[in-house]
């Protein structure tokens, strides 16, 4: 009861995607059922022993679950925790949570080399259907340029292009929107694709989804997915949506972009969020010192 009624405040009060809710659940679910088999066994026992978490916590381990994945768990117990005693809720699932530490991640990103020939000029491939070309030549081509999550992309309308300004406007976690500049040469290819799209859809019901699938309606997140990987392939290149957001993020800060500006054009509610990027450029300003430089220790 307390678990479902959670999840539903985060959809109702957060404005929370159902896949981070959906998320939630996976890491909570477990975590409820595991507490409620230990009242069982030990029915004398206080409702909130800490031993019933380190018992989960070991269990996790032996089953060779990560440490970042075991705070993530944490941290959304802790959010599941805040929910039930702001809202008066029995405090047998409250319990003191240990810190975790993990290493930081650094996001996967591609060269701006391979970035550039990963959007070159679309040329119609006579083996597709050209709208199908069009179509995926310009979802990546938008992500990079734009640096908008797939479920953004996915979730892109008609009325959402503003030629004129140069901008879309996309709705992002929280439901909130924001407006992202495309560039001229990335409208461009929007506006011919949109040409194959019209032209495709005479036979087809209406729809103001962008990005549709053959049968005329929206993309689903996993189409998104396997039309950006297909289309990297070709150009030799192992890719995800999410590389191609961080390749934007990473390109723009090489090329001198504020961070504050990145923040605002990613949707990121933090700052911190935006920082990890100077982790690669660091990274690869490493490489080309490593690479370039008579001091850098290198043998020729």
């Amino acid at each position: 009861m307390a678990l479902r009624e959670y999840l539903e405040s985060l959809q109702t009060e957060r404005g929370l995607s159902p896949n981070t809710i959906a998320a939630y659940r996976r890491d909570l679910k477990p975590w409820v059922e595991h507490l409620e088999n230990q009242w069982t066994l030990t029915p004398s026992a206080r409702k909130n022993d800490p031993v019933f978490l380190r018992v989960f916590i070991r269990r996790r381990l032996e089953q060779k679950v990560s440490n970042r994945s075991l705070a993530r768990f944490l941290s959304a117990v802790s959010g599941f925790q805040r929910y039930l005693q702001r809202n008066g809720w029995d405090q047998q699932y409250v319990f003191r949570l240990p810190r975790m530490k993990t290493p930081k991640r650094i996001p996967d990103f591609i060269s701006q080399a391979d970035a550039k020939r990963l959007v070159e000029p679309a040329q119609t491939d006579s083996n597709r259907n050209r709208f199908l070309h069009w179509r995926d030549y310009t979802m990546v081509a938008l992500l990079y340029a734009t640096g908008i999550r797939r479920e953004e992309l996915a979730r892109l309308h008609l009325p959402d292009i503003d030629r004129s300004r140069g901008l879309i406007s996309v709705l992002g976690k929280g439901n909130k929107r924001r407006e992202v500049p495309v560039g001229e040469e990335t409208m461009r290819d929007l506006d011919s694709y949109l040409k194959e799209r019209q032209a495709y859809l005479q036979t087809k019901a209406p729809t103001p989804a962008v990005f549709i699938n053959r049968n005329g309606q929206p993309l689903s997140l996993r189409s998104v997915n396997r039309v950006v990987r297909a289309f990297a392939s070709k150009a030799g290149l192992d890719i995800t949506p999410h590389a191609l957001r961080h390749s934007f993020a990473t390109h723009l800060l090489e090329n001198g972009a504020s961070l504050m500006l990145i923040k605002e054009i990613l949707g990121h509610a933090s700052l911190t969020t935006t920082q990890k990027y100077t982790h690669v450029t660091a990274d690869a300003m490493k490489q080309v010192f490593n690479a370039a430089h008579p001091r850098s220790g290198r043998k020729d």
